[in-house]
């Protein structure tokens, strides 16, 4: 991609940027694969996204209809071209199309991080509670574990009521044909887990040990309304269970988890696993609690575009938790004290996250930080510990690479920052 720039009042920078004919069709594609996992679409292998638009929507032209996101996939490629990092995300201007086998132009008028300075840049104090580990944690992770070994052994025979464990044998077909996966000869059963729909476990309340009957309920998205397909079983109650937990003792420990010594060893791996993971919170904590200092020093303006664009970044991605979750944004609105009371606690949010990081952006240029390659390694690792390296590549790829450098130096500004703060440790609480 050729970029020119060109500087204008108030220190706002504007972009001209050529996309060439290969980045046009890339980022057609990219758009492509956006659209098919934003609208389900199945894609028939050997394939297109575009073939699969028009045969399941009866589009045409997909490319016309994903024009704004191949646009939008173009300019950040435009910014970090430039080593500009925006305060804000820039809107593009286009005078035409994008089309395949055609170069592409575009401008943006880009304004940058604006760099703002600190009252004092003295290091900051903070008080923190101790670091301790609750060897409750341990106990709990034990009683998790000895959960999940668990035997399901026979219990006195009575009519299933809802939350019993059992032994069912099932033959269940769909359309006349058995269903491999569902049948069994016997297999234990716990009421109330979600393992089969409501439908099913309602018609076996009542049953007795060793009675078989004939159970119908709807299939997988089928109406519940006895009107869809049906799935239909033919179950027997071999048998009631309960559930037994063995003893972690250095018997259990030798047969089941040989690695260890004996169950002391095993506790103290557990206690060493739960350490290292709450001593990186602790770690965190007291990052974060440095970093909440520092921005109290802060001074200046913030323009309203920067509060707009944070507090829109915060609610996608809350957007996107609570649709995870499967909670309704609504019914969490109301559950913050409704959408004006919301609405302040997401301003006061955005403005902590923007001073924070503009305060750090002042201590990484004050103290004249440099980045290397670890770092940016760290801030890739931040986001991704699983896989930091994909995040990297992806980043820089898809032209993040100011967003990668800006999480960088504010994770290195940070870290100095705790490195010089004077700690306080709270005295430990009395029991």
């Amino acid at each position: 991609m050729k970029v020119t720039e060109k500087k204008l009042d108030g220190g706002r920078i504007q972009l001209e940027a050529v996309a060439s004919t290969a980045e046009v069709s890339h980022a057609l594609t990219v758009a492509h694969r956006g659209f098919a996992q934003q609208m389900n679409l199945r894609v028939a292998p050997g394939g297109s996204v575009a073939q699969a638009a028009e045969k399941e929507l009866g589009i045409k032209d997909l490319d016309a209809v994903v024009q704004q996101q191949a646009v939008e996939y173009l300019v950040p490629f435009a910014i970090d071209k430039r080593n500009i990092t925006p305060a804000f995300p820039p809107v593009p201007k286009v005078a035409s199309a994008l089309k395949r086998g055609q170069t592409f132009s575009f401008s943006l008028v880009v304004t940058p991080k604006p760099e703002y300075e600190l009252t004092s840049y003295d290091p900051v104090t903070i008080t923190v509670p101790p670091f301790e580990l609750d060897p409750k944690e341990v106990d709990e992770q034990l009683a998790q574990l000895a959960d999940n070994y668990a035997d399901f052994v026979a219990d006195d025979p009575h009519p299933v009521r809802e939350g019993d464990i059992m032994l069912l044998a099932l033959e269940a077909s769909r359309n006349g044909e058995r269903m491999e996966g569902l049948s069994t000869e016997g297999r234990t059963y716990l009421m109330g887990m979600g393992l089969m729909p409501e439908e099913f476990e309602r018609q076996l309340v009542g049953m007795e040990v060793g009675e078989t009957k004939s159970i119908s309920f709807a299939a997988p998205g089928a109406p519940d309304d006895g009107e869809g397909e049906r799935i239909d079983c033919t179950v027997t109650v071999k048998e009631m269970q309960k559930k037994v937990l063995p003893a972690i003792d250095d018997e259990w420990v030798a047969k089941n988890l040989p690695l260890y010594r004996d169950a002391a060893a095993l506790r103290g791996g557990i206690a060493d696993r739960l350490t290292a993971e709450r001593r990186a919170q602790y770690e965190s904590f007291k990052m974060q609690a440095a970093a909440s200092e520092l921005a109290r020093r802060f001074k200046g303006r913030i323009q309203d575009e920067v509060y707009e664009a944070m507090r829109k970044t915060l609610l996608e991605n809350l957007r996107g938790s609570l649709a995870q979750q499967g909670v309704p944004f609504e019914q969490f609105v109301q559950s913050q004290g409704g959408e004006q009371q919301f609405g302040m606690l997401m301003m006061m949010q955005a403005r902590e996250m923007l001073v924070q990081g503009y305060a750090l952006d002042a201590l990484f240029r004050h103290e004249k930080l440099t980045l290397t390659e670890d770092d940016l390694d760290a801030a890739a690792r931040s986001m991704n510990p699983q896989d930091p390296k994909a995040v990297r590549r992806g980043m820089e790829e898809n032209g993040q690479g100011f967003a990668l450098r800006e999480a960088a130096e504010r994770m290195k500004a940070n870290r100095w920052l705790l490195e010089h703060a004077e700690v306080i440790v709270e005295e430990p609480a009395k029991s």
